[in-house]
C-alpha cells in the first residue's frame, strides 16, 4: 500500500486499525453527542473551517475534528504518501434508522476512472461497522447473493436482509470494526479491477443509540 494503493491483493487486507482515541477525547466526544435528539451532519469545507476557526469559537466536536483530521493526515503521510485530501463529513447524535445502509463502494464519483482511494473513518463509543472480510469476489454465489441482499436491503432466494446480517457475521464473512478506533480503508467507484472495502453500518436498538461517526476521504496523486 506504500508503494501503489490501487493495488487489489492490499485491499484484501483492509479495513486496517491505525489508530486508537485517548480516553478523554473519547468521553468528550460521546458527551457532545448524547445532548442531541437526532443525528447532525457536517461537511467540511472552507466555511466550515471559517465559521469555527476564523469567524467564530468552533463547537466541541469542530475542535476534536480538527485534531483528528491534523493526526489523520500525517498518519496518511507515512501509510500513503501520494494520499491527499479529498473531502470529508461527520456525523454526530441519536442514530435511529431501523436498518443499517447497504454496502457501501461508491465514495469517489468525482473521479469515475479510480480503482480506489484511501479513506478514513472512526466511530466513538457505539455503533460499530461490519465490513466484507477479505476478497468478496472470491465468495460462493450464494455468498455472493446474500452480500447483494446487504449492498441493496432487499431480499434474495438465501433470505431476508436482516436475517442475512446476522448468518454472515456468524460466519465470519462480515467482521465488525472496533468502535474508538481510526480505521483504514479503500473507497472506490465499483471498478471492475478494484477490490473495494464494502461497509455496513450497525442497526442501531429500538429507542436510538448516541454515537458520533467521522469519515475523511483522500485521493492518489
Amino acid at each position: 500500500m506504500h508503494v501503489s494503493f490501487n493495488d487489489r491483493e492490499a485491499h484484501t487486507h483492509l479495513p486496517m486499525l491505525i489508530a486508537r482515541f485517548r480516553e478523554t477525547a473519547r468521553k468528550a466526544i460521546y458527551e457532545h453527542a448524547k445532548q442531541f435528539t437526532d443525528v447532525k451532519t457536517v461537511n467540511v469545507d472552507d466555511n466550515w473551517l471559517v465559521e469555527n476557526f476564523t469567524d467564530g469559537a468552533p463547537d466541541v466536536m469542530a475542535d476534536y475534528v480538527r485534531l483528528y483530521n491534523d493526526d489523520v493526515d500525517e498518519m496518511m503521510n507515512v501509510l500513503v504518501p501520494s494520499a491527499r485530501y479529498r473531502k470529508e463529513h461527520y456525523a454526530y447524535g441519536r442514530f435511529t434508522v431501523p436498518e443499517p445502509h447497504g454496502l457501501h463502494t461508491d465514495h469517489s464519483a468525482e473521479d469515475p476512472d479510480s480503482e480506489g482511494e484511501p479513506i478514513c473513518i472512526a466511530r466513538i463509543e457505539t455503533l460499530g461497522t461490519h465490513y466484507v472480510a477479505g476478497d468478496y469476489k472470491a465468495y460462493d454465489p450464494a455468498t455472493q447473493s446474500m452480500l447483494k441482499a446487504l449492498r441493496y436491503w432487499v431480499p434474495v432466494p438465501e433470505g431476508e436482509p436482516e436475517a442475512i446480517l446476522d448468518e454472515l457475521l456468524k460466519r465470519g464473512a462480515l467482521k465488525t470494526i472496533p468502535v474508538n478506533h481510526v480505521m483504514l480503508m479503500v473507497a472506490g467507484n465499483g471498478s471492475e479491477n478494484a477490490q473495494i472495502t464494502q461497509h455496513i453500518a450497525a442497526r442501531p436498538p429500538d429507542g436510538g443509540l448516541h454515537s458520533a461517526f467521522f469519515q475523511r476521504q483522500y485521493r492518489l496523486t
